[in-house]
C-alpha cells in the first residue's frame, strides 16, 4: 500500500486571509506560501504520494465558477512545477458551507475516495491543515494529523503544529515507512 500526504490548500499551500490577497477566486490571487516549493518536493522525493484536499465553498456561493477553480489550480502546480513539485490529485468539495454534503471536511470522504483509488494506507498517512475541519477530516479518515499556521491557540488535537509545511517535513520525513 502507499503512504501519502493529503494537504489542505488555503493557509497550507497559498496565502489567504492576508494583506495581498483575502480569498483565492481567480489564478491571480493565488501566490505560493515561503517554502511551499521545496516541501512538496521534499514528498516528492521522499516517494510520499501528494494530494490536495480542499474545501472550495466560493464556487456553491456563485463566487467563482468550477471552471475558474481549475484555473487556479493549474496556476498551483504551474509555481509548484517551479520548484520540481508535483501534486498527484486534487479533490475539492464545491459546495456551500453547511450544505449538509458527505465531501465537506470535516467529513474524510475525498481523502478515501483518493486512498481507495490510489491504494493509500491511511493509517501510515498524514493530514496537514491550518483549521479544524482539516485536523478532523484527517482524525476520521485515520490519518496522523499536522496543523500548520495556526490561526488559534487550539491544536484541534492534532498530532503535531508547526508554523509553516516546510518546517512540517522533518515530522512527515520521520513517518516515512
Amino acid at each position: 500500500m502507499n503512504q501519502a500526504v493529503f494537504l489542505d490548500r488555503d493557509g497550507v499551500i497559498n496565502e489567504v486571509l492576508t494583506k495581498r490577497v483575502k480569498y483565492v477566486n481567480k489564478p491571480s490571487d493565488f501566490f505560493l506560501l515561503n517554502g511551499v516549493g521545496e516541501a512538496v518536493k521534499k514528498l516528492n522525493d521522499a516517494q510520499f504520494l501528494v494530494f490536495v484536499v480542499t474545501n472550495q465553498g466560493g464556487v456553491g456561493l456563485g463566487f467563482m465558477k468550477e471552471k475558474m477553480l481549475t484555473m487556479i489550480h493549474e496556476r498551483m502546480k504551474e509555481d509548484l512545477l517551479q520548484y520540481g513539485a508535483t501534486i498527484d490529485e486534487i479533490a475539492y468539495c464545491p459546495h456551500k458551507p453547511n450544505a449538509g454534503c458527505h465531501c465537506r471536511k470535516p467529513q474524510a470522504y475525498l481523502l478515501k475516495k483518493i486512498a481507495k483509488k490510489y491504494n493509500v494506507d491511511l493509517q501510515q498517512s498524514i493530514m496537514v491543515g491550518d483549521r479544524e475541519p482539516d485536523i478532523v477530516a484527517g482524525k476520521n479518515a485515520g490519518c496522523k494529523t499536522i496543523l500548520v499556521h495556526a490561526r488559534s491557540e487550539d491544536n484541534y488535537g492534532a498530532d503535531f503544529v508547526c508554523s509553516d509545511l516546510l518546517k512540517a517535513i522533518p515530522q512527515i520525513l520521520q513517518l516515512k515507512k
